[in-house]
């Protein structure tokens, strides 16, 4: 089976990590913080262009294929800090003319009026928070916006940007198949050509865990998971829109172009507290990331030059089963070959074909190993089993 995309090189990507929200949401476990007063945003500008001028020195002479404002909540920026961040970042580096330049919104009306705002400083595509279609669910997720709300930023999206997507979650307590089916057919009505679907997990240190190890909150079984799973599945297909990435689902030519560099494994700069990153530089590839504590990342940039605190040199197998935890969330899979010059040396050609016969993976006609559509429910123990 021929690969979806073509074989090229992952490219060069910016993200750009914005930690400040409204409220935090009693499942998100992501590098968020809320304060009470306004954020001095000229501060965090400048914080931003010693952060680049460090990684455009440690990775110069890169064209930027891709540039991802997130969060947090990104669109509480004002459009000029935006600006002056693209801006940041084009001194440092050339920026490809059809660069995408995406950045994460809350639905609410207010933020969705500056969407004008951010296309005018550059921002060229929009992922809206959406996670339900429905006011109880909506709230019970601590989400500040009714579905009214977002369905108007939805619109406005659409009508000022060509490209946008907008995230659900599903499997959420008490969510039936037939009622995920019904509300998911309405979502993608209101689509573009992108969505991203996730399914609810009870990551650790959030409201969510304590109240699930307090009998309060209760995640569908796993028969009801596996069904909520093969909805979405089909429902998607059926509209012309199939999954890409495990969670992700587009129209052909529509998918998320900085996050296919994070799952082909490409190189990208991470800025911002709490952003990640991943260079090749003389040293070899780094591993990076950055102080979490905003209000410390910027003391910690001001005074250093930089708020990293890892720089680690990764070894090749490392690298190697990076590649393959990233890689194999896509459906085009990994290219064998590469993966194997990463790694050193080849796969277990047994566990492979163990893999093979019980329908878990395949190796397609352009020598990529793909994970099946059996065996992307149990993807953690496909990637598991040949990382060993």
């Amino acid at each position: 089976m021929a690969s979806r995309f073509p074989n090229y090189d992952p490219g060069f990507g910016v993200y750009v990590h914005w930690p400040f929200c409204l409220s935090k949401c009693p499942y998100c476990d992501f590098n968020s913080h809320v304060r009470a007063q306004p954020v001095d945003e000229a501060r965090y500008v400048a914080a931003f262009r010693t952060e680049l001028a460090h990684r455009a020195a440690l990775a110069p002479g890169r064209t930027v294929g891709s540039i991802f404002f997130g969060g947090g909540t990104p669109s509480l920026m004002k459009p000029e800090t935006v600006g002056a961040i693209l801006e940041a970042i084009g001194k440092h580096w050339q920026v490809a003319p059809d660069a995408e330049i995406t950045l994460e919104a809350n639905p609410t009306s207010v933020e969705a009026q500056r969407f004008k705002g951010y296309k005018a400083a550059g921002v060229n595509r929009v992922s809206l928070g959406v996670q339900a279609m429905n006011d109880p669910d909506l709230k019970a997720l601590g989400r500040m916006h009714t579905a009214a709300e977002a369905m108007t930023a939805v619109g406005v999206a659409s009508a000022i940007f060509d490209r946008f997507s907008f995230d659900l979650i599903y499997a959420r307590p008490g969510q039936t198949p037939e009622a995920w089916r019904s509300e998911l057919s309405e979502a993608v009505k209101r689509a573009g050509g992108h969505m991203s679907l996730y399914q609810l997990t009870i990551e650790p240190d959030t409201m969510f865990e304590r109240l699930v190890a307090a009998g309060r909150l209760k995640t569908p079984d796993e028969d009801t998971s596996r069904a909520l799973w093969d909805v979405t599945q089909e429902v998607m297909d059926a509209a012309g829109m199939p999954a890409y990435e495990i969670s992700n689902h587009a129209r052909a030519g529509q998918e998320s172009r900085h996050n296919l560099i994070y799952w082909r494994y490409g190189e990208y700069a991470g800025v911002g507290p709490g952003a990640h990153g991943r260079l090749v530089t003389p040293r070899g590839r780094l591993a990076q990331s950055t102080e979490k504590h905003p209000e410390m990342w910027l003391t910690v940039v001001e005074s250093d030059g930089n708020g990293l605190v890892a720089d680690e040199v990764l070894t090749q197998e490392e690298q190697a089963d990076e590649m393959l935890l990233m890689g194999l969330r896509l459906t085009e899979g990994i290219e064998a070959l590469r993966f194997e010059a990463i790694r050193g040396h080849k796969l277990d050609e047994d566990r492979i074909a163990t893999l093979i016969q019980d329908g878990m993976i395949e190796i397609t006609d352009d020598g990529r190993i793909r994970v099946t559509t059996s065996g992307f429910p149990v993807l953690d123990a496909v990637v598991a089993d040949l990382a060993a």
